[in-house]
């Protein structure tokens, strides 16, 4: 059956991204026909304005519904889609002129059911932006996994870049109430019913995280509360890597005590890594302020994380609580 491509894309309070995620689509150098679905999650701001400026130039449709989630709006777009396999896309992405050829190139040598692409920093990102797409994408924090190459059968793709077939959608029900989470609860899944993901490496979008110090501590604490969750769900999941951003930043602690008493050798060791992470940085974006800012974003990310996975985990895996009723705000509510 011939590829028919629809992209969804969830929207909430966000018409510039909008505008700039659409323009990238006009730029798409492709000649294969596609659909995009917006669907706005209730917004009080709304892109409907922007999204009309474009029809004359996509083949686009737009749907507005109540607040529900992310994870319940792309339902919602993939049930209103057209096509037979989604792509699914976070509205602060932009996409590079080659991406769907990428995409219908891979699918078309190696089919899966299921695939997930990388996230790049743009030349035009802010500095933070840049050094905090380099800590979660960065092989020397375990954000690296997410688009390393060695992840590529087993990869668990993330919905700012994602791709899945109606077939996969309808045997899944897509999404769950968990958010975040729900796209690694997703994937899980989907293996679970006999399909299969991979990694498209070649298929990158520019992630524009909306994002401040603040905004990025309270998505990586809440990535580490969900995990335990996830690993009470899916026990054959657990992996002793989920565990080293605690290990991290309890053995800093630790090294400081030690620093205190006159020991050394160990607040030496992250001494040793931080510059490791410095030089990797600099080869990385070119820049020594966002490799300075990119230490702080990996202190932030091991630190956020590695509490947000040790609360969970004492509340769920240990204490046994409920997650629905110890953890509300990650979980959005029916309609």
């Amino acid at each position: 059956m011939p590829l028919k491509f629809s992209f969804i894309i969830p929207v909430y309070n966000r018409p510039d991204e909008t505008d700039e995620l659409l323009q990238s689509f006009v730029g798409l150098d492709t000649m294969t026909k596609y659909e995009i679905v917006i669907v706005e999650d209730g917004s009080n701001i709304s892109s409907k304005a922007i999204v009309d400026s474009y029809k004359d130039k996509l083949d686009i449709s737009y749907f507005f519904k109540e607040n529900s989630g992310p994870g319940d709006s792309r339902n919602f777009g993939m049930q209103k889609a057209k096509g037979n396999y989604f792509i699914i896309l976070d509205s602060d992405c932009i996409l590079p002129s080659n991406y769907l050829n990428e995409v219908e190139k891979s699918l078309k040598t190696n089919y899966v059911d299921c695939f997930g692409g990388p996230d790049a920093a743009h030349k035009s990102f802010t500095d933070l932006q840049k050094a905090i797409n380099f800590s979660m994408t960065s092989f020397i924090t375990t954000g690296g996994i997410r688009g390393h190459k060695k992840s590529v059968d087993t990869f668990q793709p993330r919905s700012f870049n994602m791709g899945i077939s109606k077939e996969a959608f309808l045997a899944s029900k897509g999404f769950g109430r968990i958010h975040p989470g729900e796209d690694p609860d997703l994937s899980i899944r989907l293996w679970q019913l006999g399909f299969k993901t991979k990694l498209i490496p070649e298929a990158f979008v520019y992630h524009k995280r909306r994002i401040s110090w603040l905004k990025f501590y309270k998505q990586v604490y809440k990535f580490g509360l969900v995990r335990p969750i996830l690993n009470v769900w899916h026990p054959s999941t657990k992996k002793i890597t989920y565990w080293f951003p605690t290990l991290f930043c309890v053995g800093f602690l630790a090294a400081l005590i030690m620093l205190f008493l006159g020991v050394k050798w160990a607040i030496i060791g992250y001494m040793l890594y931080f510059a490791l992470a410095f030089l990797t940085a600099l080869l990385t974006t070119k820049s020594i302020g966002v490799s300075v800012l990119s230490l702080m974003a990996i202190g932030v990310q091991f630190f956020g994380y590695g509490y947000g996975f040790l609360k969970s985990t004492m509340a769920i895996g240990i204490l046994k609580k409920e997650p629905e009723t110890h953890f509300p705000e990650l979980f959005f509510k029916s309609k």
